[in-house]
């Protein structure tokens, strides 16, 4: 694996997180550093992190907080 990958992996808790519970990324890794792209997408599409999922995430929690301000009426 890349001195830059490593460093990438080791930034991101969330990566390396993935990488411990999926091993098999290190091999995939190791021989295809090119690869890293996929794992990234891999990564968001497991801890719900890509765009989509952080507005559907806000858009629940307005919701909740309307839900509760209507309550209190």
């Amino acid at each position: 694996m890349t001195l830059d990958l490593q460093f990438k992996i080791k930034e991101n808790e969330n990566y390396l997180r993935y990488l411990r519970q999926h091993a098999y990324w290190y091999k995939t890794l190791n021989r295809t550093p090119w690869e890293f792209k996929r794992f990234e997408e891999e990564v968001k599409r497991e801890y719900h992190l890509s765009k989509v999922d952080r507005l559907e995430r806000a858009f629940n929690t307005f919701e909740m907080l309307e839900k509760i301000l209507v309550s209190f009426q």
